[in-house]
């Protein structure tokens, strides 16, 4: 089976989705602008080193949706697709991902942002294969911040797709695997494919492709 796996932010998006949403309900007064800005530039630098706390990050990020509940948080979720993520989609992403699925590969995306964040972003990609962070459920069968199982972060991404591919009876070595990423984070996983790609990379990623002669795509270059 040929695979060809997406990080999403910075890879397919030439933004960050996470982000945006946390600028995004800003905007809509759920929360004070400085405090918030604050913390999560503290995050996002945390994460470019390679430090971040994935659990604390979510939890965090995924504060006020929680806060909201399921019918605000949801129909706010639409109005950031509309106006933030859709005039970013572009069309060289789209073509790239359409050229794996024209070519019978089994297309997934796999991102270290929440399933409540990405998942409509994946279905405007037209991709049913996600593999997100994960999030627990309340009695309400709403989310509560915490992290279900394995996070899609780092080494967890290599164990996410592991478990993937566990569930419909494959091994590593049943697959092809390209994987288009641009962080250093995603190096484990990236390390685990036949093709890795370097995405938009960011400037460790392109020191560490341009060393080994991996393949480097500026999707979004003019």
């Amino acid at each position: 089976m040929k695979l060809a796996l997406f990080d999403l932010d910075h890879t397919l998006l030439p933004i960050d989705s996470d982000h945006s949403w946390g600028e995004f309900t800003i905007a809509l007064g759920w929360m004070d602008a400085d405090s918030f800005r604050q913390r999560n530039d503290a995050f996002y630098a945390q994460y470019q080193a390679g430090t971040l706390d994935i659990h604390e990050y979510v939890r965090f990020a995924t504060a006020s949706a929680c806060q909201r509940g399921p019918g605000e948080a949801r129909q706010a979720h639409c109005r950031f697709m509309d106006e933030v993520i859709r005039p970013r989609i572009l069309p060289q992403a789209l073509d790239l991902v359409r050229r794996h699925q024209d070519a019978g590969d089994t297309v997934l995306i796999v991102t270290a942002t929440n399933e409540f964040v990405t998942r409509p972003i994946a279905e405007a990609f037209g991709v049913s294969e996600l593999i997100a962070v994960e999030l627990e459920q309340d009695t309400q069968g709403w989310i509560t911040g915490e992290i279900r199982g394995t996070p899609s972060f780092r080494e967890g991404k290599v164990v996410r797709v592991g478990q993937w591919l566990a569930a419909k009876d494959l091994s590593w070595d049943d697959v092809h695997m390209t994987f288009y990423s641009d962080s250093m984070n995603d190096l484990p996983l990236l390390e685990k494919a036949q093709t890795p790609v370097a995405t938009n990379p960011d400037a460790r990623l392109r020191q560490w492709a341009l060393g080994r002669g991996w393949p480097i795509l500026e999707l979004f270059q003019e």
